[in-house]
């Protein structure tokens, strides 16, 4: 799976209260995505740049699903629920990675206080946390840190 996404949907590193669990059959149990941590109220943004496919309730849930640009045929579907989407976006809109979509509902599913993420390619359900790079999800970037008995190089002043 490219890692095509650019940021978490909510937060900056939220918590996985639950984790991908794919079904052994397709009307199996499992979870078709994962649930991230996120007070009602938290923005919601697309994980990479695509067109709004729906944005509406379903089951009484708001749920927003973005097909991602260049991901191949049938392309990538990004799912996120339950999102108030009063304005944020309508089907069809063009949105950028980071852009907001709408905001937590304050209640879910399956779980309070969370935001469940999905990833689908056709009918068939993926782990979203595949399109993550690996820096998001392993704590972040390198980071070089001095060596003893190395003295660090003098900065230039300003």
């Amino acid at each position: 799976m490219p890692a095509v996404a650019r940021g978490w949907p909510v937060g900056d590193r939220p918590a996985v209260l639950r984790g991908w669990e794919p079904p052994a059959t397709p009307y199996g149990r499992g979870h078709r995505g994962v649930d991230l941590a996120a007070p009602a109220g938290a923005p919601v943004r697309a994980v990479a740049g695509g067109t709004v496919s729906f944005a509406g309730r379903v089951a009484g849930r708001g749920v927003v699903s973005v097909e991602l640009t260049g991901t191949g045929e049938p392309p990538l579907r990004t799912t996120y629920e339950p999102v108030a989407v009063s304005v944020s976006v309508e089907k069809g809109d063009d949105v950028a990675a980071g852009e907001v979509l709408g905001t937590v509902e304050p209640t879910g599913s399956h779980c309070t206080g969370c935001l469940h993420w999905g990833l689908l390619r056709g009918d068939v359900y993926l782990d979203p946390l595949s399109l993550l790079p690996p820096w998001l999800l392993d704590g972040g970037p390198p980071v070089l840190l001095p060596v003893l008995g190395v003295p660090e190089p003098a900065r230039p002043r300003a």
